[in-house]
This record gives structure tokens, C-alpha cells and sequence, in this order.
């Protein structure tokens, strides 16, 4: 008899005190990253180092700095050193992207880079969203030992992606994991992994600081009660008119 798998949800966070929100509300994964605000980028060395304290497993952002995808030397060292003490603290695995100015996956640099990583696991972030052709992106990460791709069906949104992500889900064929990332809500989780095909999801589940200036500018924590109606929804659980599952709460989802 063949017993149904549930659905994984992956927050990305941007502290340690947002994972430990985000493991204690039920998230199976973190993605553990600094400035979110920025699309994610690598953590710090005192905020890895508390990596084994988080009680579910977790993937660690390696992007030494804002903006686009394509590194020099020196970035490529800051990386191999950030790759090195994720691995030593405890890391689950990495989550990396590089392109070439031609937008398309700087295969060699990726190499360069899982060649450093010991063992971990690796997601290809939405890097994989600017490529020009994604059905060769896709061959590309499988071959150079991705486990995962984080993408948003090259759409601002996972649910206006839906279709291109399921395409990929086909294509990869148990492969690799096509991991739907970017506005996934309580309210269409159920829905993205129905169309498409995904096992699992990936969200940030934020609520606004009501401070809107000065240096608390930009900082969203994160909403344990968001994460409950996610995983509320993917399994097809009450969600209220909030989008939470256990509180009136009124927040927001900023997912990455």
C-alpha cells in the first residue's frame, strides 16, 4: 500500500530568531539567509554559528552581495569561505546561483563552487528565473548536482508561473525537486500544488514592522501564525479570512 508524502514547506528567514519562529510553527525547512530586503544574502559568520541550534534542517544563502549574478574572482572566494563555514557549523546545505552576462548559468563557476560544499545539498536559487532558455538550465543543474531549483516559472509570482513550473516538474521527472518559490500564501498553496505537481513550497511568511523609517526601515519578521496557515492550506486545512490559521492577525507574505 502506498502511503501519501506531505507537502514541505521551506521559510527563508533572516535571523536565527525567525528560524526558531518558523522551525516552532511547523516549517520542515529553513533558508537561512541575512537582508531579505534584497533578495537574500549570505549570513553571518555569528549567525551561522547557531545553525545547530535550529531544530529542522537547514539551507544556508551564498550570495556575497546584492544585485546581479555574475562574480569575480574575489566573489568567488568570499563564497568558497561562506560555502566552508556553513558546511562546519552544521548546514543541511547551500543555496547558490551564478550566470554568465549572457544570462545564462555560469556552469563552471557552479562547479567550482560544489566542488568546496563536502557533501551538502544544494538548491539553485532564482538565478534560474533570468536564464533565456529554463529547460536547459534545468539539464545543466542536474548535472552538475543540484538537488533542487528554486523558481517562480520565470514570473514575478509562483501562481502566475504555475504553468511554466509544472512543465519543469515534467521534465525533471523525479530528477531534481522544482522547489515554487515567490507570493505563495495560505490561500493558493493548496491550489500551486495541485496544478503543478510540487511536493514542495517555499515562502518567507513576513509581517510589516509598523516602523517604516530609519534603520528599522525594511525589517519584516517572521509571522509564526503565517507558517501555521501555510501548512494549514498545503494540507488543505481552515484558513481565515486573514490568511492565518490560528490568529486574526493581519499580515503580509514578501516570499523570495
Amino acid at each position: 500500500m502506498t502511503t501519501a508524502t506531505k507537502p514541505l514547506l521551506e521559510i527563508c528567514v533572516e535571523s536565527f530568531d525567525d528560524a526558531m519562529v518558523a522551525a516552532r510553527a511547523g516549517a520542515d525547512r529553513i533558508e537561512y539567509c541575512a537582508a531579505l530586503a534584497v533578495g537574500g544574502l549570505t549570513p553571518s559568520a555569528g549567525a551561522m554559528a547557531r545553525l545547530r541550534d535550529i531544530p529542522v534542517p537547514c539551507r544556508v544563502m551564498i550570495r556575497p552581495r546584492p544585485g546581479d549574478f555574475i562574480y569575480g574572482p574575489a566573489d568567488v572566494a568570499m563564497m568558497k569561505h561562506d560555502i566552508a563555514l556553513a558546511r562546519d557549523h552544521g548546514a543541511e546545505g547551500i543555496v547558490i546561483g551564478a550566470a554568465k552576462p549572457d544570462g545564462r548559468l555560469d556552469r563552471d563557476m557552479l562547479a567550482d563552487l560544489l566542488s568546496v560544499a563536502g557533501g551538502l545539498k544544494a538548491t539553485l536559487h532564482r538565478v534560474f528565473d533570468a536564464v533565456p532558455d529554463p529547460f536547459d538550465a534545468l539539464e545543466g543543474a542536474i548535472d552538475l548536482g543540484f538537488d533542487r531549483i528554486l523558481t517562480s516559472g520565470q514570473q514575478p509570482t509562483a501562481e502566475q508561473g504555475a504553468d511554466m513550473i509544472a512543465r519543469l516538474i515534467t521534465q525533471a521527472d523525479g530528477r531534481i525537486t522544482i522547489l515554487p518559490g515567490s507570493g505563495i500564501t495560505p490561500e493558493n498553496a493548496a491550489k500551486l500544488l495541485r496544478t503543478t505537481g510540487a511536493v514542495e513550497l517555499h515562502a518567507s511568511s513576513k509581517k510589516a514592522n509598523p516602523v517604516d523609517d530609519g534603520y528599522a526601515a525594511g525589517r519584516v519578521a517572521t509571522d509564526g501564525d503565517i507558517v501555521r496557515g501555510l501548512k494549514a492550506g498545503m494540507a488543505g486545512g481552515d484558513i481565515n479570512e486573514n490568511g492565518a490559521a490560528y490568529s486574526g492577525c493581519t499580515a503580509f507574505i514578501r516570499s523570495f
